[in-house]
């Protein structure tokens, strides 16, 4: 299982952690994800999921993966 955390600014309450983490959990091979409001973070873990598909989750619920 690996992990890869992504900087997401723009994270400021429990509904953009809930946004984000719907979708994330929808891209295939991830296992789980984890928001992290103060650092403004989302770790996913999983096996073999696809780094752009899960960009593109979090550009759906409206942020931005750097």
């Amino acid at each position: 299982m690996s992990e890869t955390i992504y900087t997401v600014k723009g994270i400021h309450c429990q509904s953009c952690v809930m946004n984000i983490s719907e979708s994330v959990n929808e891209v295939t091979g991830v296992s789980s994800v984890e928001v992290d409001l103060e650092r403004e973070a989302v770790a996913v873990r999983g096996d073999q999921f696809d780094d752009q598909a899960v960009r593109a989750a979090i550009a759906g619920a409206g942020y931005q993966a750097a």
